[in-house]
């Protein structure tokens, strides 16, 4: 039987791994980012149409460039952004590589400060393109200094920058990419994929694109608008990098039916983010209790709680696993990344940490847990 050793595949891939996190059929999954509450029954119903308009039509070609589409997410994103302004692909981690095709490549650098999203040196390296690994401090934030420093080693023609970030859930301070677009040679891309679920008053990089041709910011419906399986990413940025990838993307890459679901989708925004702020109260709640059990947690502006866990963080993914939770190993020594999810969800994983031994202690740590949010889940319409 022929393995992927005896195909002829590019000397950089091999003895690589695909990217993935576990799909395990668990009562809780809490590991993947996804928003925990079903799309509402009007915004089905609204889909269900929008797509049965096109289907008689599927023998002809999409529109190549999704100009509706691309009109409503510049009118959510606001700060005086068009059409020109703003480019959707097949999730962001697409609308990604486009940008690492055009702006990066053989003999072309890219840096990230990780720990960060794990696709970007994926992609990068699926491009050709070299990847610089940057670093963060112990308490996973990025200061001016350091990122200036590295950007000034590097010289990358491309850098990228998460905020929140992922795995850490902590925010950009806006120093910091004020520094890096002084410094940075190339492009500056700012991945605000969980940017809804963000703390009052943290601010977002969109309103840094006047005067910055070459920043970059993507986005995603497949977490605060519960889209993932729907994958619609995009990007805002000057007009002129909308023109630049579409250089690189495949024709008609973006199906009539992401793009008609994608708009009813839209079109019913204010009723799917009412579970955000449900979402946000689940996320603090899991800081609390986890401080109070004694553990180290990072401050989260995204819809995760990075926490460590006092242990081998393999075995305490385990135990929960054991007791029907599943959350994410992201790889750092000590700790473990979890999805703030339903009420429901965060009772489940507070009763099953409890079986997960802290530091040398082989038994479970007594309960410290907050009580659950008192005010109502969304209903069937999403509200609040």
């Amino acid at each position: 039987m022929t393995s992927l050793s005896d195909l002829p595949i590019r000397d950089d891939l091999r003895g690589r791994s695909p990217y993935g996190a576990p799909q395990l059929d668990v009562p809780v999954r809490l590991n993947t980012n996804e928003n925990s509450y079903p799309l509402p029954e009007p915004v089905v119903e609204a889909m269900s149409k929008a797509v049965a308009a096109e289907l008689r039509d599927l023998n002809r070609y999409p529109d190549r460039d999704a100009v509706a589409l691309r009109a409503e997410l510049a009118d959510y994103l606001g700060h005086g952004l068009g059409t020109a302004n703003v480019w959707a692909a097949n999730g962001s981690n697409e609308v990604q590589q486009q940008l690492f095709q055009v702006f990066g490549g053989p003999g072309r650098t890219a840096l990230g400060f990780t720990p960060a999203y794990s696709v970007h040196p994926l992609l990068a390296t699926g491009t050709g393109t070299a990847w610089r690994d940057g670093s963060r401090g112990p308490d996973f934030g990025l200061t001016v200094g350091d990122a200036v420093a590295q950007v000034r080693e590097y010289r990358p023609d491309l850098v990228f920058l998460c905020s929140p970030n992922n795995p850490t859930g902590t925010a950009l301070d806006p120093a910091v990419l004020d520094a890096v677009l002084a410094e940075a040679p190339g492009m500056v891309v700012v991945d605000e994929a969980y940017t809804e679920f963000s703390r009052p008053g943290t601010p977002n990089a969109l309103a840094l694109l006047p005067g910055h041709p070459r920043l970059v910011v993507t986005r995603t419906m497949s977490k605060a608008f519960g889209f993932a399986g729907g994958r619609l990413g995009y990007l805002a940025a000057d007009p002129a990098v909308v023109e630049a990838v579409q250089l690189v993307r495949l024709p008609y890459h973006l199906s009539a039916l992401t793009q008609a679901a994608a708009r009813a989708v839209l079109e019913h925004r204010d009723l799917l983010l009412g579970t955000v702020e449900v979402i946000k109260e689940q996320r603090d709640r899991i800081v609390a209790g986890l401080r109070q059990r004694g553990l180290t947690v990072a401050d989260s502006d995204a819809n995760f709680v990075l926490f460590e866990v006092g242990g081998d963080q393999r075995v305490a993914w385990r135990t929960l696993l054991d007791h029907g939770v599943l959350v994410r190993d992201v790889g750092l020594p000590g700790w473990l990344r979890v999805t703030a999810g339903t009420p429901q969800e965060t009772d489940a994983f507070f009763a099953a940490i409890e079986s997960v031994p802290t530091g040398s202690d082989s038994g479970p740590a007594g309960p410290a847990v907050p009580p659950a949010a008192t005010g109502p889940a969304p209903t069937e319409t999403g509200t609040v």
